[in-house]
């Protein structure tokens, strides 16, 4: 019998019935706009709040997964720690991560490959109440067929930390990236959007010196940034909007935003 990290989140962020929850992912994607590209990001940003409020922007930059589904087998899925703090970047201690919609089991030689780097430890409780892993998951089990994962919580770590284990992990066509990470927090609708416009304009220039006001997964996103410059990678914004459009007021709003980026070699 193997160690299983249960869900924590469903029923609130997201439906607790395996159908309803196939259904609403499904009806996500559904009504994405189809990116221009063809080609199979390398890597994403996605949002991590409830589906009510940010899952039709994820669903945004998932269904640019769709196409690869057969090909992609590793999901290198990093965000923020919300409840527990950590130093460094946490693996769970755990063969498999579980959802409504059923197993995912942990890519254990990849996650070996990178216990060895001083700022790679492993805490379960780091990952046993974090959501923003969890949300992302079934939106990967319904684009994507046969994977294995690999979920980092990301707490106090440099840029260059983070991008020393994406470099580790980087792989080829079979390996995705993705980053979990709301943008501002609990302002007034118009300044969210001010904040958010420039937020987005720094991600697009790849500019990895976002603060946790800007971006609650700055430091995991500040690490993909980086490592995007190394390995030319063009990032792209999907969907930006905040929860004051989607199911929220407009007084206090979280900002969200989806992105892909594309590697600049491919014939896009």
């Amino acid at each position: 019998m193997h160690a299983i990290r249960q869900p924590a989140v469903a029923g609130t962020f997201y439906p607790r019935d395996g159908k309803v929850l196939a259904n609403e992912v499904v009806s996500f994607l559904n009504a994405a706009t189809p990116a221009i590209d063809h080609v199979s990001p390398k890597a994403i940003i996605v949002p991590h709040a409830g589906y009510v409020y940010s899952g039709q922007t994820a669903a945004s930059a998932y269904a640019c997964l769709s196409p690869s589904r057969m090909t992609i087998k590793r999901v290198i899925l990093l965000g923020p720690v919300h409840r527990v703090p950590v130093r460094g970047l946490a693996l769970p201690d755990v063969e498999a991560f579980v959802t409504p919609l059923g197993e995912i089991k942990l890519d254990q030689s990849a996650m070996t490959s990178i216990a060895g780097l001083n700022q790679v430890v492993v805490s379960s409780p780091a990952h046993a109440l974090e959501h923003s892993l969890e949300v992302q998951l079934p939106f990967l089990q319904t684009v994507l067929n046969d994977f294995q994962l690999v979920p980092l919580a990301v707490g106090d770590a440099t840029p260059a930390e983070v991008a020393e284990v994406l470099d580790t992990l980087w792989g080829g066509p079979e390996t995705v990236i993705v980053v979990s990470s709301d943008l501002s927090h609990f302002l007034p609708y118009e300044m969210a959007q001010l904040v958010d416009k420039e937020t987005v304009q720094n991600i697009l220039r790849l500019n990895n010196t976002l603060t946790h006001h800007q971006a609650c997964g700055g430091t995991p996103i500040n690490g993909l940034l980086l490592a995007a410059r190394h390995h030319h990678l063009k990032p792209k914004l999907l969907e930006l909007c905040n929860s004051g459009d989607t199911a929220g007021d407009k007084n206090r709003v979280v900002g969200y935003a989806s992105f892909i980026f594309i590697e600049e070699t491919s014939n896009a």
